[in-house]
């Protein structure tokens, strides 16, 4: 089945409803974060299509990535949960809800507004070239795994 498109905004209304529903006493139920860390955490991709975060995995980590982990992220199969977690998208320190929440939604906003075929264009700092199907999926699959994770 496939995801909403995140080029639509009446996908990032349903996201922003979504998030709107957190606030700092939101309870994961599976995992290690807060909610303000999975804010942030999900902020991650974002910041690196627009260059705000360039931290990327090391070569051979890139590799693996590509060879054997690239199709189960960018499919349409939700991801698992406890699933591991890439370095350079760990949070531990403490974060306030609400500044997380208008972050992650501005970022959201801003590419949505980007539009498929420039976010196309932009390569996945771990995953290089993706299509815009691929990005939809790997963008909107990683938030909706997260909100759910928090119960909404």
């Amino acid at each position: 089945m496939a995801y909403p498109s995140i080029y639509l905004s009446s996908t990032t209304e349903e996201l922003f409803r979504r998030i709107d529903q957190l606030n700092a006493q939101s309870q994961g139920l599976w995992g290690k974060m807060t909610v303000g860390q999975m804010l942030s955490h999900c902020a991650v991709p974002y910041e690196q299509i627009l260059g705000l975060n360039t931290l990327q995995p090391p070569l051979l980590m890139r590799i693996i990535l590509n060879l054997f982990l690239k199709k189960s992220m960018v499919n349409e199969v939700p991801y698992k949960q406890n699933s591991p977690t890439a370095p350079s998208f760990i949070r531990t320190e403490q974060y306030d809800v609400a500044i997380e929440k208008e972050r992650l939604k501005d970022l959201i906003k801003t590419i949505q507004e980007m539009g498929a075929k420039k976010l196309a264009r932009t390569p996945s700092l771990s995953l290089g070239k993706l299509t815009a199907t691929e990005w939809n999926n790997l963008l909107y699959k990683h938030l909706d795994h997260h909100l759910q994770q928090f119960g909404v």
